[in-house]
């Protein structure tokens, strides 16, 4: 099945693939604010200590890549290595968060544009106010750019790429002028507190803030979706990496700058209009809509990135029957899951339409973030685990490799599941009662909850039902063309 999928991507169409996954600027422009009411003002070392686990798990990547290359990648290298069901559970949770993700971008994109409209003096229509912090309103026109990015996704992975390198060129031109004006013309004192991590108010606020930097890092994976799409495999790692490394200079610069120029309190309180005032503290119309502007390309940008690794992980379980048929057919035309990508699309739409129980687009991003940033960390340590178990040998043969390969990826992964067993258990003890409101711990642990529970149901299925062979064999559709267990060092 993988021979029918075209092989037309290089390595920078990775980076951008999982630059764009990242969305840098929406994490900066949004997740600045939500961090800053967690940790207070020490985002720079918030956003290193992150980077820290996250590059360990992309290590992992690398090497599970280097030996068997799949669209299906955590769920293939997880089932294979250390149990069908971790595998299934980790590809499951995987997708379902990225569609959590683009209903709530789907929200964030409208925010973006409503915001546009007020700075450009449109603050109603038909006689209806134009509110950005409406969820309603906000979601109603981020579903047109949804249908949009669906439609671009489906006619060619390529084509999509091609796109979100213009996208991606102007939002990093703009965030780097902004930002690097930022770091001098800022009129908050700079302070080496900063990057102290032993000033962060409380180790709840520390796990808390690392789960919300980890999901600001997600999506560097976004390139091995693609590595059947890809010219080289290899390039697959390329991609992914670049990326990562460019997150973590951008982060940096975006956290250091955006504290020079905002007080904790401002960053707290304007959330998801956050890079909007930014802006406007930096500049005058019409300079100062450049932020927002680069923001809304941001939005869309990693709302078709979500569509694309969703679709082709979607692919992978379909073809081992673990999911539906549709989901494993190949467009003879595009030379893309085309059937899945709409699908998909569709299925992201009736969320975002459901999260209009949550009226407020700040309380819907930090509800649906916190979820996501909980299962990021379970199917991200999973496939460290998976690393680990596969290239275990090394440590006898090749002692050195044996440490990058294996004691890395599993330290990364504990320091992962620590952060997110925590942060369950603080949800947990927040509250005694359950209420639909971002605020109420219980509401906020039921969505990676039902997420993993989902996930449980849908294998017992597949595995009962569908009869799949995949809970049999542990192996995915591609992972008998080599068995490479006992391949020599392998280097990411």
């Amino acid at each position: 099945m993988s021979d029918e999928m075209r092989r037309s991507l290089g390595v920078v169409d990775g980076v951008v693939i999982a630059a764009s996954s990242t969305a840098a600027t929406t994490s900066i422009g949004i997740g600045m604010g939500l961090l800053a009411g967690v940790v207070g003002l020490h985002l720079p070392i918030i956003m290193l200590l992150a980077f820290l686990p996250i590059l360990g798990i992309a290590g992992a990547y690398g090497r599970l890549n280097r030996v068997e290359p799949n669209c299906g990648n955590g769920y293939v290298w997880v089932g294979r290595s250390l149990s069908p069901w971790l595998g299934f559970l980790s590809g499951w949770v995987n997708l379902v968060g990225t569609v959590v993700f683009m209903a709530y971008t789907t929200t964030v994109t409208g925010s973006a544009i409503l915001q546009f409209l007020g700075e450009a003096h449109l603050t109603s229509v038909a006689g209806i106010g134009l509110n950005p912090d409406s969820t309603l309103q906000s979601t109603l026109i981020g579903l047109f750019v949804l249908a949009a990015v669906t439609v671009a996704a489906t006619t060619g992975v390529d084509v999509a790429a091609r796109l979100q390198r213009y996208l991606l060129a102007f939002e990093y031109l703009v965030l780097l002028g902004f930002c690097g004006y930022g770091l001098f013309a800022g009129s908050q004192p700079f302070s080496l507190d900063w990057f102290d991590p032993f000033g962060i108010p409380s180790f709840s606020a520390l796990a808390q803030g690392m789960v919300l930097a980890v999901f600001c890092y997600w999506g560097f994976d976004a390139a091995f979706s693609v590595n059947e799409e890809v010219r080289d495999p290899r390039d697959a790692s390329r991609g992914g990496t670049i990326a990562l490394f460019t997150m973590l200079g951008l982060f940096l610069l975006g956290a250091t700058a955006f504290q020079r120029v905002l007080s904790v309190q401002q960053l707290a309180d304007h959330g998801a209009e956050g890079l909007t005032y930014f802006g406007n503290q930096l500049a005058h119309q019409p300079l100062a809509a450049l932020p927002l502007v680069a923001l809304m390309f941001s939005a869309v940008a990693s709302l078709q990135a979500g569509v694309i690794p969703s679709a082709r992980g979607m692919l992978a379980m379909g073809r081992d029957r673990t999911l539906g048929p549709v989901w494993a057919r190949i467009s003879p035309r595009y030379g893309t899951p085309a059937a899945g990508t709409v699908l998909l699309g569709a299925i992201a739409a009736a969320i975002a339409v459901l999260s209009l129980v949550l009226p407020k687009v700040s309380d819907l991003i930090s509800a649906a973030v916190n979820a996501i940033g909980i299962v990021v960390a379970l199917y991200y340590g999973l496939t460290a685990l998976a690393a680990a178990t596969r290239f275990r040998g090394l440590l006898r043969t090749a002692p050195w490799q044996g440490v990058r390969a294996v004691v890395v990826p599993v330290l990364s992964a504990l320091v992962l599941f620590a952060l997110g067993g925590y942060l369950c258990w603080t949800f947990y003890r927040s509250t005694d009662h359950f209420a639909v409101d971002a605020a109420n711990g219980w509401f906020q642990l039921s969505i990676p909850v039902l997420m993993i529970v989902s996930g449980v149901l849908v294998a017992a299925w597949a595995k009962w039902v569908r009869k799949s062979d995949y809970f049999t064999t542990g192996r995915g559709t591609d992972a008998d063309a080599a068995d490479l267990l006992g391949e020599a060092p392998v280097s990411a």
